[in-house]
Order: structure tokens, then C-alpha cells, then sequence
């Protein structure tokens, strides 16, 4: 379990019901897909909004458990909307980026491309400073979003 220090926004009622294995789609999108774990759904839900504003859907998909993965809200990503970004709070390296790239690649192969710590050592800051330099803030998230949607 991964536990973060800064408060993060609240974006379920009081009606939601966590299942471990099990992701939401809470932002339909066709362009890209956006699956985040964490603190950075509302990172991505954010990028989802400044895309959308240059009219880019962005799908957002809430996918709270690594393992088990939700393997058909992946694969359902890949082929609704052609591209995924993965975006973690978390090293690339063992983490949902490669979980999600280890699925797609053996049965649906679409371009991934993975938001997160770039195997770098960890240091102190604020919660919302370290975001920023690691590149985990919704601005980066969405100019590196345009980005691949370019390439």
C-alpha cells in the first residue's frame, strides 16, 4: 500500500465501493486514455480538463490496485482510444506503467507511454513541490500527453 502525505481530492460519493482488481472509468474519453493510480487521478483528471479545453478527450481511468490489475479496463482503453498514458506517484520501473505495457503488448498493442519517477533517487520537499519537479503535476502530464498524441 502506498500512502501519500499531501490531502488529495475527493471524487467519489459516499456511495462508492472499493474492489481490489477492479478500475473506474470516471472521465469518458476517445483520444488517449489516462490510467492513473492514486494521487494522480486527480492529477490526470486535471490534465484531462486543460486537454480538453484544445479539444483533446482524454480518458480517465481510476485503477487503484497494481495486482491484481483490472486487465479489460486496460485492454478496453487500448482499444477505445488507441493510446494510453500511465501516470504513477512511483518509480517507471515495476509499477503501473510496465504492468499496463506488459498487457497491451501481448493483446492489443497501442503506444504507452509512462508519466512517473524516472529512477531517480528520492528527496525532501514539499508534497506538491516534489510533483512539480518529478513532472507529476497535471500541466506536465498534459503537455507530455499532446506530445505523444503528436508522435
Amino acid at each position: 500500500m502506498r500512502f501519500g502525505r499531501a490531502a488529495t481530492p475527493v471524487f467519489h460519493g459516499d456511495d462508492y465501493k472499493f474492489e481490489i482488481g477492479k478500475a473506474e472509468v470516471i472521465r469518458p474519453g476517445r483520444d488517449l486514455a489516462f490510467i492513473a493510480t492514486g494521487i494522480m487521478v486527480s492529477e490526470a483528471m486535471a490534465a484531462a480538463d486543460m486537454l480538453a479545453e484544445q479539444g483533446i478527450s482524454a480518458r480517465v481511468v481510476n485503477m487503484p490496485t497494481i495486482k491484481p490489475l483490472d486487465e479489460k479496463a486496460v485492454l478496453d482503453a487500448a482499444k477505445e482510444c488507441g493510446k494510453i498514458v500511465t501516470v504513477e506517484e512511483h518509480n517507471i520501473l515495476g509499477g503501473l506503467g510496465e504492468a499496463v505495457s506488459g498487457v497491451v503488448t501481448e493483446h492489443v498493442p497501442v503506444p504507452v507511454h509512462r508519466i512517473g519517477v524516472r529512477d531517480k533517487f528520492g528527496h525532501s520537499g514539499s508534497a506538491a513541490e516534489l510533483l512539480k519537479q518529478f513532472g507529476l503535476c497535471a500541466e506536465n502530464i498534459a503537455r507530455e500527453a499532446k506530445t505523444f498524441l503528436k508522435g
